[in-house]
């Protein structure tokens, strides 16, 4: 699986690239500011990105808006950003075209490269994951009336941690119930939220989609 991986701190940056090597990835370009990082994407056509938020010039959001360019110019490409503090407002204008194959870290996250690696591949398989602190601080953010405050406290538990990108099983180990259990839930949150079968629409992202908007 081909990897560009734009982050301007040459230690970072190289130390993700041994990493990613060492679990099998093809490390096709590292890049430190975001005109090299587009350059590279053009160029490899990487399966996935993984994007440091902030980067030359200013070192504000210069990685972000590289991220939803690289993400608009080739449709197919996933993206895992990596933030050093939580950014909610970066977190939304990544998510802002769907959540499909994309990714939004603490890089305190990359030092636990197990779990670093594992939502690296399932950001390129299609999924989500999304930091548990950001979605912690969007969950606090939620208004009155929101539609998601008709979810019971576990119906909320389980859409948050869906929203990290678990999958039924995951979400069954973390929470401590059954898969049964999850299903029930999940069925509860697309009846909530008014989510019914589409064969057009993905539920489950569609659901995190509404977890995940502007407050």
């Amino acid at each position: 699986m081909r990897v560009v991986i734009a982050e301007d701190d040459t230690l970072l940056r190289e130390g993700l690239g041994l990493v990613l090597q060492g679990e099998g990835f093809d490390v096709v370009a590292a890049t430190g500011d975001p005109e090299a990082f587009l350059a590279a994407v053009d160029e490899h056509r990487p399966e996935i990105a993984v994007v440091d938020v902030r980067m030359p010039p200013t070192h504000t959001d210069e990685g972000i808006k590289a991220a939803v360019a690289a993400r608009r110019a080739h449709p197919g490409l996933a993206v895992l950003v990596l933030s050093a503090y939580v950014e909610q407002s970066f977190a939304t204008d990544l998510l802002a075209d769907g959540a499909e194959r994309v990714g939004y870290l603490l890089k305190e996250r990359v030092g636990r490269v197990e779990s670093f690696v594992e939502a690296l591949r399932r950001v390129a398989e299609g999924g989500t994951a999304i930091d548990p602190e950001v979605v912690a601080q969007l969950f606090a953010q939620r208004r009155a009336g929101d539609p998601l405050e008709a979810l019971t406290p576990r119906e909320k538990e389980v859409l948050s941690v869906m929203a990290e990108g678990l999958g039924n099983n995951a979400i069954a180990q973390r929470l401590h119930i059954t898969d049964n259990a999850v299903h029930k839930h999940i069925r509860n949150i697309f009846m909530k939220l008014d989510l019914p079968p589409d064969d057009h629409t993905d539920r489950r992202v569609a659901a995190v989609l509404r977890y995940l908007e502007v407050s």
